[in-house]
């Protein structure tokens, strides 16, 4: 546990650090912050810091930079000090007006943490897998071409086009549709990919109705793979600590990994907290131990989402903070 004195030569060292990216002394620390004490108390200070596992002193500098552990206790006073209470963001409420479609305000929603953060940001879809259908429409083209739409219990729609081998009347559509409404309606997804093949056959006397389930999981296996809506890897790569390619590309390797970043985010969701904040050596994934994950699940338990903003350890928490949680706010009916 730091003293108050400590936490505020600690607080004041990384926020100088994350203006300037530049290793900070103790002259500059008082002659830019406030502090209430001597160039010689802040260098003491400082010296138990870096004894301590919170800073170390780059090689060719006096100054000294935050570690892991330092940014760790800057986050969890920043929590404790200025997020209480949720609020919304106006910006983000406008998206959620001006949106009509759910990936629509996704992507919004990605751009603008993007535009507010100056990171990259990622906004997870809720998994299909756990919503329940709605209802079945099957609507006719021609004898070999349809169209499915699935309705959600959560409002989502899905549609494919089928292309069938042989000849389907609209009357043999319809009667299927309405087999696959009784079957299927009130199932999760989860469900109907493993629902047993007698169960359908004792249900449905024809075999098209096998064509359309092996379409509607299709679909949804493509809805899978789109999940997650990111921008601003420019936004990343500008930042000095990846000026470098070879500090670049495993952060880009396993960002652009969605079995890496489903496995982060499925920890964000076992976790329990509101919000998530994974500081370089925290995550995982070790090609992640420069960049600062932040965090938030939202919608129901049962079938929720994530949000959320990735940055060099270096980010400015207090703003990626405040961004990640008016998003969440913004698509927490969804």
């Amino acid at each position: 546990m730091l003293s108050d004195r400590r936490q505020k030569v600690l607080q004041a060292l990384i926020e100088d650090y994350i203006v300037n990216a530049q290793p900070v002394g103790s002259r500059t620390l008082v002659d830019r912050y406030s502090l209430g004490v001597s160039s010689a108390t802040v260098r003491n200070e400082l010296s138990v810091l870096e004894d301590e596992g919170y800073l170390t002193s780059p090689h060719t500098s006096a100054g000294r930079i935050p570690t892991d552990a330092g940014y760790r206790a800057f986050v969890d006073d920043l929590l404790e000090r200025e997020f209480g209470d949720e609020t919304e963001g106006d910006a983000f409420d406008e998206l959620r007006d001006a949106a009509t479609k759910m990936d629509d305000l996704m992507d919004k929603t990605s751009a603008a943490l993007t535009r507010l953060t100056d990171c990259l940001s990622i906004v997870l879809a809720p998994s299909l897998l756990a919503t329940s259908v709605k209802q079945v429409s099957l609507v006719s083209f021609t004898p070999h071409r349809a169209l499915m739409v699935v309705v959600t219990n959560d409002g989502q729609v899905l549609d494919r086009h089928i292309e069938f081998a042989d000849e389907v009347t609209s009357d043999e559509l319809a009667g299927v549709q309405n087999a696959l409404n009784e079957v299927l309606s009130g199932k999760s997804m989860s469900e109907v990919r493993g629902i047993g093949a007698q169960e359908v056959c004792d249900a449905l006397s024809s075999p098209l109705a096998h064509v359309v389930i092996d379409e509607l999981m299709a679909c949804v296996d493509v809805e899978e793979s789109g999940r997650a809506h990111r921008l601003g890897i420019s936004s990343l790569l500008s930042k000095p600590e990846f000026s470098n390619a070879a500090a670049a590309l495993p952060v880009l390797q396993v960002l652009e990994d969605d079995t890496v970043l489903m496995h982060l985010f499925d920890d964000v969701a076992s976790s329990g907290n509101p919000l998530e904040v994974r500081i370089g050596s925290e995550n995982d994934a070790s090609q992640l131990s420069g960049v600062s994950v932040v965090a938030a699940q939202y919608g129901p338990s049962d079938a929720s989402g994530v949000v959320a903003v990735i940055g060099p350890t270096r980010m400015d928490y207090s703003k990626v903070i405040k961004a990640v949680r008016a998003a969440r706010s913004a698509l927490r009916d969804l």
